[in-house]
């Protein structure tokens, strides 16, 4: 089963990071990328660029409004996923619990709806009929 792992955490936290910092903080994830790879887990990850980058886009009464940066104000931002294939949500978890943003932020761990086998299902259901 496929699981999004969304990592969460303050973005001023990054500011605040000494050059040694950052430079343990990219080896450490470094790491996990390398051990998630090798795993045969990893699927895809990327960066996002800071919440000011952002933009909200919402549909009301038929017209397309935007705003700048993230559509709720949080105390975390989201910074970056991982989509990773793994054997259950327990297997997921432990991938998440390995995210070095973990010991400052927050992991969020999201099953993948994989719509493709739920429609299979139904057409198969429906045939059955």
């Amino acid at each position: 089963m496929r699981y999004l792992l969304l990592i969460y955490s303050d973005e001023s936290y990054y500011g605040g990071l000494s050059d040694q910092e950052n430079m343990e903080l990219m080896q450490a994830y470094g790491a996990f990328h390398a051990e998630l790879e090798a795993s045969g887990a990893y699927l895809d990850s990327a960066r996002l660029q800071p919440t000011p980058n952002a933009t909200a886009v919402r549909v009301r009464e038929g017209k397309r409004l935007t705003s700048d940066g993230p559509f709720a104000e949080t105390k975390e931002q989201l910074g970056g996923y991982y989509l990773i294939e793994a054997a259950d949500l327990d297997a997921a978890l432990a991938w998440a619990a390995k995210i070095p943003s973990a010991k400052y932020g927050s992991i969020e761990v999201r099953p993948i709806w994989e719509m493709e086998e739920e429609m299979q299902a139904m057409e198969a259901g429906s045939e059955a009929e």
